[in-house]
């Protein structure tokens, strides 16, 4: 009986159980589940046989008293029929033959007393075993809801880690590609061209300012040879004026 008191606590206990309270407080929610699956997979087996057990016992129980409650009616019929025939002996005369059936009846009323007694004492333990019958067995449909429940948190517990994994990696992914950006990459370059170009327009208009400069020297290198050359000839009694022609002038018409 203590061991089935036992079961029924554990029963009772588990079935009450509150899973989310459970899997707040584990570090590993997914080893706890598997964990109350195996706990609760163990003790519905070992609910099955207690209460398979004193379902036994209670139908044993059931047939002794019911037993005794058929043996009360006997002994009652057997007394009630003894009494009838002393009663007869009696009124024929027959004191001795009455004597020995009203003793008979007594004997029978005795058994009938033992009879109800036996029921008055099995009717209490009938009814405790009926109840404890009943307590297990509405445990033991808490407790297979309870493994469906926890079959079924496992299963989406799982499916929330897959998810979860999923996204980290495509976390890791989007955060590797922000590092190594190929657009700003793209940028960069488009800096240093930029940066090329405006040297060659800074070269190229150097170049340029440089030309125009050459051309002026030389220019002025050029002056300065006539202004020697006809020194020279003024120097040398020559005329260091050209030979300029004078434009012939043509007569106005008159009319």
């Amino acid at each position: 009986m203590a061991e089935k008191q036992s079961i029924f606590g554990r029963v009772a206990q588990l079935a009450k159980a509150n899973i989310n309270a459970l899997l707040d407080r584990a570090e590993d929610p997914q080893k706890m589940i598997d964990q109350l699956v195996r706990d609760y997979t163990n003790n519905i087996a070992e609910a099955e046989k207690a209460i398979a057990q004193t379902i036994g016992n209670l139908r044993l129980a059931e047939q002794d008293y019911n037993e005794d409650v058929t043996a009360v009616e006997e002994w009652g019929s057997k007394a009630k029929s003894a009494s009838q025939m002393a009663d007869k002996y009696r009124a024929s005369g027959d004191a001795t033959n009455a004597d020995k059936f009203d003793k008979l009846a007594k004997v029978a009323l005795g058994k009938m007393i033992d009879a109800e007694n036996e029921v008055k004492r099995e009717q209490p333990m009938i009814e405790s075993q009926r109840a404890t019958a009943e307590q297990l067995k509405s445990g033991l449909a808490s407790m297979k809801d309870k493994l469906n429940e926890l079959k079924g948190k496992r299963d989406q517990l799982v499916a929330r880690q897959k998810s979860a994994e999923a996204q980290m990696q495509v976390q890791s992914a989007v955060a590797s590609i922000n590092v190594l950006d190929p657009t700003s990459e793209v940028s960069r370059f488009e800096d240093i061209v930029k940066r090329q170009e405006a040297q060659a327009m800074g070269q190229a208009e150097l170049a340029a300012s440089s030309f125009d400069s050459q051309f002026a020297a030389l220019e002025s290198a050029d002056d300065e040879i006539e202004v020697e050359a006809r020194l020279a000839a003024l120097k040398s009694g020559s005329n260091p004026a050209p030979a300029i022609s004078p434009m012939a002038v043509t007569p106005a018409i008159e009319s």
